[in-house]
């Protein structure tokens, strides 16, 4: 199943990313002093690989942090090397506090500053809320959730310092409907949570020039989703048609745009209107 339309989020039509230096509609050169820094948490796979390939193309310093894919690590960072792409990619693990910080400290003493992070770690699991274990519970949290706070909370410091930031996390759809989710009830409950940590965060640095708002995904071509799920649901998406990670690009390319510093605390569906 392919989505329609033309696929190029990022490019010269889209939404400008253009540094304030660059006369407001020229796009910032790779290995610029000015180019600006995206920290993505979980950009090596799916969505994440696709931010970091339409930020490379806006002239985006790109650093970004995974956990055990290391294969796709090593190829994505050859790809955006041989685009002339400054890129940082680093193995950590940002469920642990500790290491959420180092990561932001590396990229920040790597490239002067972190302009927008962008966060769309996060694993999910299928079973009955009364089959749930311990481990599992509390494994939905430590993975959705609170790597987002870590990460927020050690990046906005320099954005406020600066006077300028983007924060994009990623929650998913229907969270802000609350409704009863039997087999993905953990992980629903976490998505929620990001949300409101979305807004907060949105009400405590808009003063200083930094927007917060969450990406709300339903059906994405990644490869996470097991394909029979995606083709019983299918026929109920009203778009007609499953989403790929390059849609998710093109909502992200918005939200850092300078064309969106007034668009703060709010949550996108990107769903093709399934959910809604």
């Amino acid at each position: 199943m392919q989505a329609k339309g033309p696929r190029a989020p990022c490019e010269e039509g889209a939404s400008k990313l253009a540094h304030s230096k660059a006369g407001g509609d020229k796009a910032m050169q790779n290995s610029g002093a000015d180019s600006r820094v995206a920290l993505i948490a979980g950009g090596v796979r799916g969505i994440g690989r696709a931010l970091a390939l339409a930020l490379s193309r806006r002239g985006w310093v790109i650093a970004a942090c995974y956990r055990k894919s290391e294969a796709e690590a090593a190829t994505l960072q050859s790809e955006l090397h041989t685009a002339g792409t400054q890129a940082l990619l680093v193995r950590a693990d940002v469920s642990d506090p500790g290491a959420a910080e180092d990561l932001v400290r590396r990229v920040e003493d790597e490239y002067g500053r972190i302009d927008a992070l962008i966060n769309c770690v996060g694993s999910y699991h299928r079973i009955h809320l009364m089959q749930e274990s311990i481990e599992g519970w509390h494994a939905m949290f430590d993975n959705n959730l609170h790597p987002v706070f870590y990460l927020c909370r050690a990046v906005a410091p320099g954005m406020i310092q600066r006077g300028w930031g983007r924060i994009i996390n990623f929650s998913m759809v229907n969270a802000d409907q609350h409704v009863g989710q039997p087999f993905v009830t953990a992980h629903y409950i976490a998505k929620i949570g990001v949300m409101v940590l979305t807004r907060s965060l949105a009400k405590i640095l808009a003063p200083h020039g930094i927007t917060a708002n969450s990406i709300s995904p339903g059906f994405i071509e990644t490869g996470s989703v097991p394909q029979e799920e995606i083709s019983r649901s299918f026929q109920s998406i009203p778009a007609g048609y499953v989403g790929s990670p390059e849609d998710v690009a093109g909502a992200v390319c918005y939200l850092l745009s300078d064309e969106a510093r007034y668009v703060n605390g709010t949550n996108i569906h990107l769903s093709g209107a399934w959910g809604v």
